[in-house]
């Protein structure tokens, strides 16, 4: 299973994963020492970076013929990684904002959290027990994509947090339906994604007996 995996391994898709995982902690510093010159705004580069080679490694994938096993197990651990600790960090930053609108957004970044968790959870397991999670679909790729341009938009130029408000601060309403999109969108994603882990593990189940 495991020798499996890395076969033809090598490949623009999985170096693109590779370097989502390394950018992690790369923007986990610089959002977290933001009060250190320029940090802020390195982070939101990184982050756009991060947001980019996610949205274009599958399609690079599909044209040139890379999809590969190590991509599929790749790619899911890199996005929530990402997510993970985007939604840790806004969680901890928001849920201390003066502002009662962005502390009840601290909530809903816990959800993202815990839906993470719960994906991480059922992919740790079907490989544990020999099953290869499928690779992204549609509705997963597409929340994704969504989720880093709200992110991206909130680190930009949300109140308090924004590298960008003093230049412009997204307005209430707006925020709002940003970030709502995204939440039904990662919804969407996850009900979708559950049918596919249930027919595997019934597919394997039904084989052991």
């Amino acid at each position: 299973m495991f020798k499996d995996l890395f076969k033809n391994w090598n490949t623009i898709p999985n170096w693109l994963s590779f370097a989502r995982i390394i950018m992690v902690p790369i923007f986990a510093y610089l959002f977290l020492n933001d009060s250190i010159s320029n940090n802020i705004i390195w982070a939101v580069f990184v982050l756009a970076l991060s947001g980019l080679s996610d949205c274009l490694d599958g399609k690079i994938a599909r044209r040139f013929n890379q999809v590969s096993d190590l991509g599929k197990v790749l790619d899911p651990v890199a996005d929530k990684l990402t997510q993970i600790t985007i939604a840790v960090l806004l969680y901890i930053k928001f849920s201390s904002s003066s502002e009662s609108l962005i502390k009840t957004f601290s909530w809903i970044f816990l959800v993202f959290i815990i839906k993470e968790f719960i994906m991480v959870l059922f992919g740790g397991i079907m490989i544990a027990i020999g099953l290869r999670p499928s690779a992204a679909e549609i509705y997963g790729k597409v929340a994704t994509c969504v989720f880093y341009f709200v992110m991206i938009a909130l680190f930009a130029f949300a109140p308090d947090v924004g590298a960008f408000n003093n230049i412009w601060t997204i307005p209430d309403t707006l925020l709002i339906v940003l970030v709502a999109i995204s939440a039904l969108l990662t919804v969407v994603a996850f009900v979708s994604y559950l049918p596919g882990v249930y027919r595997q593990f019934k597919e394997k189940f039904s084989k052991s007996k």
